[in-house]
């Protein structure tokens, strides 16, 4: 018996400290990835510590826009969408 296994896809998220205001929303959505840093700020913990799905909305949660997320091995971006920029 075979079959094929899908394996998540590996994600770099980045966050643009220009533009993070702390509001924490990705920190309230995927608390194993991001975190407050000394500046009150989210950092990312942990890439892999959410569903692909929930680091998206992480993402397209943040007020600012300060989430980047891309595919870590094909550099596909994620999100945010050209036009948002």
């Amino acid at each position: 018996m075979g079959g094929v296994v899908e394996m998540p896809r590996r994600l770099r998220i980045t966050i643009d400290y220009n533009r993070c205001v702390g509001s924490g929303i990705c920190i309230l959505t995927a608390p194993n990835v991001f975190r407050y840093n000394d500046q009150r700020q989210s950092e990312v913990i942990d890439p892999d510590g959410a569903p692909e799905g929930v680091v998206l909305e992480a993402a397209q949660g943040c007020p600012q826009v300060a989430i980047t997320v891309e595919d870590a091995d094909s550099n596909e971006r994620l999100f945010p969408p050209a036009d948002l920029l």
